[in-house]
């Protein structure tokens, strides 16, 4: 297979070239060559970029990311990991459902001052067990 110049890559993949250049700082990408001064990659990176571009949206640093990567370029992802991802993701749900009812409830309230609604209140003591924690 021919070999894609960095803004061929970036262009298909939808990152700068800036960011393609910080992937393979981190190894997470690797360069098979150059054209010139500008690097080149096998069409492979392009799934690699997927994988990573869909585990970054799922929450994942690129430090978790990396640890998929071994050096024979093969994917292993943990699989615990991937699940305790779902659980944070599924909890974080909730939690979006549960501020979204509490918006919504708030935009259409047929009360002028929401205090004084008793579904309001509800919501604001549903809202207590979210509200953010410090950390210590």
């Amino acid at each position: 297979m021919k070999s894609l110049e960095i803004s061929e890559v970036a262009k298909r993949s939808g990152l700068p070239a800036s960011t393609l250049r910080y992937y393979e700082s981190l190894g997470l990408i690797e360069s098979s060559g150059r054209h010139g001064l500008k690097r080149l990659f096998h069409p492979s990176v392009l799934e690699r970029l997927d994988i990573i571009s869909l585990s970054r949206w799922a929450g994942f640093s690129l430090e978790e990311v990396g640890d998929w990567f071994g050096r024979d370029g093969k994917v292993s992802i943990n699989k615990a990991q991937l699940a305790q991802k779902a659980d944070e993701v599924e909890k974080r749900a909730a939690q979006m459902r549960a501020l979204s009812k509490i918006i919504r409830h708030t935009s259409q309230c047929p009360k002028n001052n929401h205090l004084e609604c008793e579904n309001f209140r509800k919501l604001m003591k549903i809202a207590r067990r979210y509200r953010p924690r410090k950390a210590n």
